[in-house]
C-alpha cells in the first residue's frame, strides 16, 4: 500500500467515526491570535518548579544559583522568597497535595556540570514561604534531585540525594522522613558511587 493510500484510508475511516474529535475545527489564523510570554524567572537556569494544586496563578521556581521565587499571578511578577537564608542553589520543590501551604525546597543543583552550586540541605515552610527552616539532611543532600510527598500525609517525605559532585560518599541515595523532617532514614543505598 502506497504512503498516500495509507493517509487517505485513515482520513476516511476517521471520517465514518461518529465525533471522532472532528467537531472542532482548528483554523490557521486562530494561532495568529496566540501570544506568548516570558515569565520568569530571570538570569538563572529554573532547575526546580511546584506548582499549587487547584490554584493555576501560584507557583514557586528555584534557579540553579539564584534562589527560590514565588509568584501568586501566574507568572507576571516574581517576588524572592529565601533571600535571608545562607544558600542560594536550588535542586528540588514540592508542596503538600494535602497542605498547599507546606513547601519542601531541597538545594543544591542536581545536573552535573564543571561548576555545579551546593546547597546545605533541605528546608521545609509551613506558611507557604513566608518562612523557612532547615529540617536536616546538612551536608548530605547538598545536591538534591527530587522531593516527593506522600499523597494524604505532608509528614511523609522522599529525598532523592545526589551527594558530592565528583567522587565516592556513602550518603548519596534515597531518604525518608515520617515525622515533617524532625528525623531521616537512609532508605536506598545501590553503592558509594550512585546517587540519586
Amino acid at each position: 500500500m502506497s504512503r498516500k493510500l495509507a493517509i487517505l484510508s485513515l482520513a476516511v475511516s476517521l471520517l465514518s467515526i461518529p465525533d471522532a474529535g472532528l467537531a472542532q475545527t482548528v483554523v490557521p489564523a486562530d494561532y495568529d491570535a496566540l501570544v506568548g510570554r516570558h515569565i520568569g524567572i530571570e538570569g538563572n537556569r529554573a532547575v526546580a518548579v511546584a506548582g499549587v494544586p487547584g490554584d493555576p496563578l501560584t507557583y514557586y521556581a528555584g534557579a540553579a544559583a539564584g534562589g527560590l521565587w514565588k509568584t501568586t499571578d501566574g507568572g507576571i511578577f516574581w517576588e524572592p522568597i529565601f533571600d535571608d537564608q545562607d544558600v542560594g542553589a536550588s535542586g528540588a520543590l514540592a508542596v503538600a497535595p494535602t497542605d498547599p501551604s507546606i513547601v519542601w525546597y531541597g538545594t543544591g543543583e542536581p545536573f552535573l556540570r564543571s561548576n555545579v552550586s551546593i546547597g546545605d540541605g533541605i528546608y521545609k515552610s509551613t506558611d507557604s514561604g513566608k518562612t523557612w527552616r532547615n529540617v536536616g539532611l546538612t551536608g548530605v543532600a547538598t545536591r538534591t534531585s527530587r522531593i516527593v510527598i506522600h499523597p494524604y500525609d505532608p509528614d511523609i517525605v522522599y529525598v532523592a540525594a545526589l551527594g558530592h559532585a565528583h567522587g565516592p560518599q556513602a550518603e548519596r541515595g534515597i531518604y525518608r522522613t515520617t515525622d515533617g523532617g524532625q528525623t531521616w532514614e537512609h532508605v536506598l543505598f545501590v553503592d558509594e558511587n550512585t546517587g540519586a
